[in-house]
This record gives structure tokens, C-alpha cells and sequence, in this order.
């Protein structure tokens, strides 16, 4: 076995042993490999700050753009949709598991590479025993308000 592949195999964690908060830290520090999509859309950045929020960043692209020239609404609602789902996967008990129910976005102001980067902010508004509400803002570069989103998430145990 090659250095390399000994260096991933170590820095890999079984994620079945760890809470939702310790999965997303993990992810975050490299430990266990990012969701795909990350990589689809290009994810500038990453965190979990604290138990039922979540942030993620993007440096929007023309890649991005609709056919009128500013980046895809689908962009806004993966950004809003990644953020709600990780807040509310931050609250989850090991051996627990979610799915989204519903996301809601509204679009307030459009987005074009001089926007500079996004960041979108998920927080978990209300956690029951099987139902979360989260709540997600897209800023542009300017701290400026984008869209908006709410998300219901069903948690399985």
C-alpha cells in the first residue's frame, strides 16, 4: 500500500459511531469525504459552527448562469436546501437520520459573478422528536440578503 492511500485510509472515520454535529465536523476537517454535490456546484467553503446551524459558501461562476444571465435559481435553492438539511443534521442523535419534507425559497435579489461570494446561514428554528423546522439566508458579498428559504425535515430513528 502507498503512503497516500495509508494517509486517506487513516484519516477516515466510521461515521456510524458518531452524532450528526460529530459527522459534519468531520466531514468539515476532512475525515470523511464531503457530499457529492460540494463538489457538483463547487463549494467555496464549509462549517458547522455550533449544533443546529450551518454555513456554506460559493464563488458564484458563469457556470451558474441562466439564460438571461445571472446565476440559475436551482443555485440559490442548493445553497439554502444544503444549509436547512445540515442545520437540522447537526441536532441528530447518533443512529439518527433525516430527510426534507418541503423547501420554500424566495428570491429577492439576483446574483451575478460581481456578487461576490455567497454564504448561505441554516439555523434549526424548532427540533421535535420527529420533525425539524430550519430556516436558511443567502447573503451576497456585501452581507446583502438574496433569498431566503424554510425547510421541514422529517427525523427517522
Amino acid at each position: 500500500m502507498d503512503t497516500m492511500t495509508e494517509s486517506v485510509i487513516k484519516t477516515q472515520m466510521d461515521p456510524a459511531g458518531l452524532d450528526g454535529f460529530e459527522q459534519l465536523r468531520a466531514m468539515r476537517d476532512g475525515h470523511l469525504p464531503p457530499a457529492p454535490i460540494a463538489d457538483t456546484l463547487g463549494f467555496a467553503g464549509f462549517d458547522v459552527p455550533e449544533r443546529g446551524t450551518a454555513v456554506f459558501e460559493l464563488d458564484p461562476e458563469p457556470r451558474h448562469y441562466n439564460p438571461i444571465g445571472s446565476v440559475h435559481g436551482g443555485v440559490h435553492a442548493t445553497l439554502l436546501d444544503s444549509a436547512c438539511g445540515c442545520a437540522v443534521h447537526s441536532t441528530l442523535a447518533v443512529g439518527e437520520a433525516y430527510t426534507s419534507l418541503d423547501l420554500t425559497v424566495k428570491f429577492l435579489k439576483a446574483v451575478t459573478v460581481d456578487s461576490g461570494r455567497l454564504r448561505a446561514v441554516g439555523t434549526v428554528i424548532q427540533r421535535g422528536r420527529r420533525t425539524a423546522l430550519a430556516e436558511a439566508k443567502l447573503y451576497d458579498g456585501q452581507d446583502r440578503l438574496v433569498a431566503y428559504a424554510s425547510s421541514s425535515c422529517l427525523i427517522m430513528g
